[in-house]
């Protein structure tokens, strides 16, 4: 049975406190090899990914565990109809293809057993693209990896040297080769703009290389320097980890390196370019051919719930959003306890989303996508207010089926308006 659209409920309907089983599930596999000072993902680099003192294999345990007690829970909640098989899953990190594929075959395994996984499910793994890092790719095709998302930020390599990035843009060449070869149905790359002392040249020199790769999905992103510690975000139940004196000391040199109108301007540029040649921009940041959009992401965009696993996962049902802490310590020692005794779930916290924040939530949600919302919603609450400003402004505009959808202008200065709406 297909699931309605998110706005197919009014936005002023009463947001049932009964959770809803997940179309999705996201796993955090938090290891990297090296720390980039820009990343605010929750990651454990050097002696804790590589080498005889790894933690590898101590947290898959803990993750295992962790599936078993959430995929209970969600029996308990749901015990009068079966849960439908999830639609996605999503391994993220840090930099998943650390992982053997044996083990990763085996987590696979057990969501399928315990969540079920629907035919023609998409099942995405990251990659860095680092020679001893993005792993095999026909081994990750054998175990059922449908789409790859590969970590290559930038094919400039004095940009990737100041991101502090381990490989070249040779490297990038030969993942996507590799992806290829293997009859991957999917690849992705992730790009930055806005880096540090980067030029509208150098941008569009990274683009017109990487789509002479012919990826079928290109994530743009502006490189955003945010600081966990002051938005308290790294307390102990916090999902993310205390920033580096190092990586604190690079950011506060980047921001002085970073401009808006050279952000715009790389935004525009690409938003034109790809525009041109086909591709759909279904979402702020987002890219995709005909038929490869990210259904993973969708179901975000969606406001659909889904689950989520490791240290500082997000998870949602509906109604409340939940997270466990970042803290690697902790997450182990809830879920195997070093006395034996019995495990219990990691950490976290919960928010519980009133009706006026969801209303909200699904009108911003669905601004960021190119269907945009309801026309009719303009003269609802919270959007009723700013509608007009944003019409005016040029960030909004009528587009097919009735439905208000962001310019690319207003896809630039989004937060302008998303700020009004909350």
């Amino acid at each position: 049975m297909t699931r309605p659209a998110a706005d197919a409920a009014p936005p002023d309907a009463p947001i049932r406190p009964v959770s809803e089983p997940p179309a999705a599930l996201y796993v955090h596999i938090p290891f990297c090899v090296s720390l980039c000072p820009y990343c605010d993902f929750v990651v454990y680099a050097g002696a804790e990914a590589r080498g005889p003192r790894n933690r590898i294999a101590s947290f898959l345990d803990a993750l295992l565990v962790e599936l078993e007690l959430r995929a209970d829970a969600l029996d308990r909640v749901h015990a009068a109809v079966p849960r439908p098989p999830l639609e996605t899953v999503y391994l993220g990190g840090g930099t998943p293809s650390l992982v053997e594929a044996e083990s990763l075959a085996r987590l696979l395994d057990r969501i399928r057993a315990r969540f079920g996984l629907a035919g023609g499910a998409e099942v995405t793994l990251e990659v860095n693209p680092g020679s001893d890092e993005r792993g095999d790719a026909r081994a990750w095709r054998d175990i059922g990896i449908t789409r790859l998302s590969i970590g290559a930020q930038s094919l400039d390599r004095g940009e990737l040297r100041r991101l502090g990035r381990r490989h070249g843009p040779g490297d990038v060449v030969e993942s996507v080769a590799a992806a290829r070869a293997a009859s991957l149905g999917s690849v992705s790359l992730d790009l930055l703009y806005d880096v540090p002392s980067s030029s509208l040249e150098t941008w569009q020199a990274t683009l017109d290389d990487a789509l002479a790769l012919e990826p079928d999905h290109l994530s743009l992103y502006a490189l955003t320097l945010d600081d966990p510690d002051a938005e308290g975000l790294t307390g102990p139940t916090g999902d993310h980890l205390p920033t580096t004196a190092g990586a604190r000391r690079w950011r506060d040199r980047a921001r002085g390196d970073q401009d808006d109108d050279r952000a715009a301007a790389q935004y525009g540029l690409a938003s034109d370019r790809l525009a041109a040649d086909g591709w759909r921009g279904y979402e702020i940041s987002n890219w995709a051919r005909p038929g490869h959009e990210s259904r993973h992401n969708l179901v975000y965009w969606e406001r659909r719930p889904y689950e989520a696993l490791g240290p500082g996962a997000h998870a949602f049902d509906g109604h409340t959003r939940r997270w466990s802490a970042a803290r690697l310590n902790g997450y182990l020692a809830a879920l195997t306890p070093p006395d034996g005794s019995r495990p219990g779930l990691p950490p976290g916290g919960v928010e519980v989303i009133d009706p006026v924040t969801a209303r909200a939530e699904r009108i911003i949600l669905g601004l960021r996508t190119d269907r945009g919302v309801p026309a009719a919603l303009a003269g609802e609450a919270p959007l009723a207010g700013s509608a007009g400003w944003a019409i005016e402004s040029g960030l909004l505009e009528e587009v097919a089926d009735e439905r208000l959808a962001l310019t690319t202008r207003g896809r630039l200065l989004s937060n302008e308006l998303f700020r009004r709406l909350v």
